[in-house]
């Protein structure tokens, strides 16, 4: 799970928040049932979740996520209201959970779930330009186990420049207005159609 927010710059041109709130991996850390050339029994090991579904997504939320967030947060006045934005697939939580209402208000924050549209890459954040950024700092690591990939992709995280998650940011922007005039024109288009019928 990532989390990032758009990067804050002083007047003096100064990174002030690099709007990174966190990665955080879906694994377990489990002993080795039985010794092998690898490693011998009992050795604590790296391992992914067999399934990453509603309970593990909610408890990296509300464990990780939340925290991260209260952390990071740049200073404000007042009640802080965070909008967490998920892409709608179903390992994710509704805002009305019950469990998630136990924990969405808290230390002056208050937390909204909400969701984008279904199939919609071009309006992630994560999925438009962050994710490959990453990804492309992260193959140049070339990890090997488990352990080294978590490792290597923590790495690149904290090594992307804030201006090219800033970058991505602006790119988003320009989807949602391209995305708002390409609305408005079919609107009219169908008016325009309807009014010569």
């Amino acid at each position: 799970m990532a989390a990032v927010a758009r990067p804050r710059w002083g007047e003096n041109g100064n990174c002030e928040f690099d709007g990174k709130i966190g990665i955080f991996p879906f694994t377990n850390a489990v002993a080795a049932k039985r010794t092998s050339k690898n490693r011998v029994k009992g050795t604590i090991e790296t391992k992914p979740v067999k399934s990453v579904n509603q309970i593990e997504t909610k408890a990296m939320m509300i464990n990780m996520l939340i925290p991260a967030i209260k952390a990071k947060c740049p200073p404000h006045e007042g009640e802080k209201v965070i909008y967490i934005v998920q892409d709608n697939s179903k390992a994710h939580t509704l805002q009305d959970d019950p469990e998630w209402q136990l924990h969405y208000k808290q230390d002056g924050f208050t937390f909204v779930l909400t969701q984008q549209l279904a199939n919609s890459p071009d309006c992630n954040i994560l999925d438009l330009g962050f994710f490959r950024s990453i990804q492309s700092l992260m193959h140049k690591k070339m990890p090997k186990t488990v352990e080294d990939l978590s490792g290597a992709v923590y790495d690149s995280f904290n090594e992307l420049h804030p201006k090219t998650l800033s970058n991505v940011w602006m790119t988003l922007q320009f989807v949602s207005n391209e995305i708002l005039n390409t609305r408005a024109t079919m609107i009219t288009n169908f008016h325009t159609t309807r009014r010569r019928y």
